[in-house]
């Protein structure tokens, strides 16, 4: 028998208790990463009500911390100077208004345009996780989409007039934003593929590139002569999105919300049946393969990354000929919001629509929160975060889960086997 101490029973685990963990955690990263539709649906579910309830909580702490005239509720004999119950009913509910009174009223519509918005910025953050890159830069090809949307539609806007204005000029903005977009979104792709630069760096410096252009242009070349903001000129009625159903000073759409809905199944059928998507799949699932297969992965970087531009472009070009119906400043921060909605709905283009929606849900609910109750904005940020934080962690968990089982073998731990078996 052999006296060497560091010899033990036959699939015993290495490295002690350390390696034991190490071990566990894969494990359960490896089980996320395989579970199903349902599955997750579950988790996510159990995980937004844990964040309702630890904010139910934080919401009374918050009641007891304040002081008021008068209790807003009473649990247990003792006041409360914020009702959890209510800030979750206008949290979430408040965001659809009162459907029964008015189907179309203001508040559903705020809702539905904040969705429709981050719809585009979560496809195109979708499209570059996909690919195995990550546009933190959305937000600086919305903003040059948008600008050159107002800038452009409204020097053309002139020629043309009416429905048949209606029936160019929309389509052209849509056209001009996904371009610049594109092109915007392309440079860093181009700097990752064939100079090895660090998207997440490039991306997050062209945001602020594009920002300060877009503040000089607005400023010395294109303001609105008689306006006092930073704004351009007002584009013409029919240069905009019709709003269809909705009233005339809404600000939404159903035809750009239609657009969304059909762009994300088309971007899930481009990725799933066609050979593009192909490429930009396996590139980010296990590059070294995809290019001993013959997939050329600096064109797929930059093709996948200009994708993503022409996208974050276009929800640009919607922010402006739905929204604001000109270019303003100080942009909202969709494309950022958009990286949230893409983790959200696990990168799938078609799970985008409903992440999208909830974030819109939470957005303009909270607008209600503040409005119609005395719960101060930073504690419903707060409340916000939660949600969020709570629902996005488990699909976050899952991606990585299936990095590591596709970066490091069938299972997780150790290189693929290969030569009938042998691990290389």
């Amino acid at each position: 028998m052999s006296d060497d101490p560091s010899s033990g029973e036959e699939g015993a685990p290495e490295g002690g208790p350390e390696s034991t963990v190490r071990a566990r955690a894969l494990s359960w990263l490896d089980r996320l990463a395989e579970a199903s539709a349902t599955e997750r649906l579950l988790i996510s579910t159990s995980a937004l009500v844990l964040s309702v309830v630890i904010g139910f909580f934080l919401v009374l702490a918050a009641g007891r911390m304040t002081t008021c005239d008068a209790a807003a509720t009473t649990y247990l004999g003792v006041g409360f100077c914020y009702d959890p119950i209510t800030v979750y009913d206008k949290l979430f509910l408040g965001a659809f208004g009162n459907l029964l009174a008015n189907p179309l009223n203001g508040q559903f519509a705020t809702t539905l345009s904040e969705a429709t918005v981050l719809v585009f910025t979560g496809l195109a953050v979708a499209v570059a996780f996909r690919a195995g890159v990550f546009n933190i830069g959305g937000q600086g090809q919305m903003v040059l989409g948008a600008l050159a949307t107002a800038v452009i539609v409204f020097a053309v806007s002139p020629l043309v007039s009416g429905v048949v204005g209606t029936l160019l000029l929309v389509p052209f903005g849509l056209l001009v934003g996904a371009v610049v977009g594109g092109v915007y979104g392309a440079i860093p792709g181009a700097l990752k593929a064939y100079a090895d630069a660090n998207e997440v760096i490039t991306t997050i410096m062209l945001n602020f590139v594009a920002t300060s252009v877009a503040l000089y242009l607005v400023q010395d070349h294109f303001k609105d002569p008689e306006s006092f903001a930073n704004q351009t000129r007002t584009l013409p009625e029919y240069a905009l999105f019709p709003k269809l159903v909705f009233p005339e000073r809404a600000s939404v759409s159903l035809y750009a919300t239609a657009f969304a809905v059909v762009l994300a199944l088309a971007i899930a059928y481009l990725l799933t049946r066609t050979s593009v998507g192909y490429d930009i799949r396996t590139s980010g699932l296990q590059p070294d393969a995809a290019e001993y297969g013959g997939v050329d992965a600096a064109r797929t970087v930059v093709t996948s990354m200009a994708l993503s531009g022409a996208i974050a472009g276009l929800g640009g070009a919607v922010y402006a000929l739905m929204v604001l119906g000109n270019f303003q400043t100080g942009v909202p921060d969709y494309g950022f919001d958009g990286i949230t909605v893409s983790i959200l709905a696990g990168n799938n283009p078609v799970g985008v629509l409903g992440a999208a929606l909830l974030f819109g849900v939470l957005k303009s609910g909270s607008i209600v929160v503040d409005v119609s109750t005395s719960v101060p904005p930073e504690l419903v940020g707060v409340l916000r975060g939660l949600i969020v934080l709570f629902v996005a962690m488990p699909e976050f968990f899952r991606m990585i889960g299936k990095r590591l089982n596709l970066g490091d073998g069938v299972d997780g731990r150790g290189p693929a086997a290969t030569d009938g078996g042998e691990s290389g």
